[in-house]
């Protein structure tokens, strides 16, 4: 004859996994509170299209816009921290941009002054003409992004 407790433990074992598992399913199951269906999603969006993201221009067809050409100073520059990107304009009317992420060790970068685009964690400076190593630890300069610049002044991601 089996024990009562034992059995009682199986219980409480089998009754625990089916919660923590019911519990993970539902955590998959994608419920973020929208009551929208993914077929009502589908139908409310052409085929072929998607939804322009926060901050588009729709001038420009689906590109966000990152800054404003007004905003980036001629021989300096602008960190868009959530971009992860520095836009410069080292001359008038000519903008660069550049990943804002420092090669040596991931941090971004701080500001832009003097001519230089600064990583105070360690001091790294590149040149905001083209991304190149002023002045390390870095050994290797901000790898370059491709922008647009509207007739508006709107800065894009290419």
């Amino acid at each position: 004859m089996s024990d009562p407790t034992q059995t009682v433990r199986r219980k409480v074992l089998v009754i625990g996994a089916a919660a923590l598992a019911g519990g993970a399913l539902t955590a998959c199951g994608g419920g973020d509170g929208d009551k929208t269906s993914q077929g009502e999603q589908d139908a409310a969006t052409p085929a072929g299209s998607a939804p322009a993201p926060a901050g588009a221009d729709p001038a420009a067809g689906s590109a966000k816009v990152v800054a404003k050409a007004a905003d980036v100073p001629v021989g300096g520059g602008k960190i868009l921290k959530e971009e992860k990107i520095v836009v410069t304009q080292p001359t008038a009317g000519s903008f660069r941009c550049f990943t804002a992420v420092c090669p040596h060790q991931g941090c971004l970068v701080s500001k832009v002054e003097k001519k230089e685009i600064v990583c105070l964690c360690h001091n790294s400076k590149f040149d905001p003409a083209d991304g190149s190593v002023l002045g390390g630890p870095a050994t290797k300069g901000l790898a370059e992004k491709k922008i647009t610049v509207a007739a508006d002044g709107n800065i894009t991601l290419a």
